[in-house]
């Protein structure tokens, strides 16, 4: 049987949040923000839960976001870095094997459906990413502003989260990525676009997968909440 696991990124500052508790722990909904996606990873048929959080924070999250609303399946919280890939790294490093869905807790609305479609790709192509065509027309431009090149819009993805591996493509692209030095990188799929060969395929999301990064967030995803406790 394949070991699927979650590997949830919550150890950000939210500094865009503009409020004094880092957004992971605001109220939403009446709960911290990153427990509405824990309780959609324990609910789902993922195997493993490795939680990512601010150094400082391991006791706090797990008193108060774990033991308190019995995340189950969490093996193991660990303390993030200064930036997104060093957090992921650490992740990894809790991670022996299986497949990974590395997935931003500030993405707090997956549903279970995309989290099963992305385990489904996953075991099909060892390499997947959550992601939703543009609504918008996009322009390329140089340093300048001056626009290079409009690409056709059914070709362009907004990425989201799960991003999804197999364990040993993931952890080998990310120990050469690290040891590269290289810190352009913004998302997981780029560590492996970068340093392997390997396709990495794009599965549809859904547009209310946001990442809650602005006040105005907040309010659209109580408005998501609510939404799916009327459905």
């Amino acid at each position: 049987m394949n070991k699927f696991t979650a590997i949830v990124l919550a150890a950000g500052s939210g500094k865009r949040m503009e409020n004094e508790t880092p957004k992971q722990y605001m109220n939403v909904g009446g709960k911290p923000l990153m427990v509405h996606c824990l309780e959609t990873f324990q609910a789902s048929k993922v195997t493993n839960i490795v939680l990512v959080v601010a150094p400082g924070d391991v006791e706090k999250c797990q008193r108060e976001i774990i033991d308190r609303y019995h995340i189950s399946k969490c093996i193991a919280i660990v303390e993030g870095g200064d930036e997104r890939y060093d957090s992921v790294y650490a992740g990894l490093k809790a991670v022996n094997d299986g497949y990974v869905l590395i997935h931003d807790c500030a993405r707090a609305f997956v549903t279970i459906d995309i989290i099963h479609r992305s385990m489904s790709a996953v075991a099909l192509y060892e390499s997947c990413v959550v992601g939703m065509p543009t609504k918008d027309t996009i322009k390329i431009t140089d340093d300048h502003r001056k626009v290079l090149n409009t690409p056709a819009r059914d070709r362009v993805w907004v990425v989201q989260t799960p991003q999804c591996f197999e364990y040993n493509l993931i952890r080998s692209a990310y120990d050469k990525i690290m040891a590269s030095g290289d810190r352009s990188i913004t998302d997981d799929a780029m560590v492996v676009e970068a340093v392997t060969d390997h396709e990495v395929h794009m599965i549809e999301g859904s547009y209310m997968n946001i990442k809650v990064t602005t006040p105005e967030d907040i309010a659209f995803g109580e408005a998501i909440l609510r939404s799916k406790n009327n459905g």
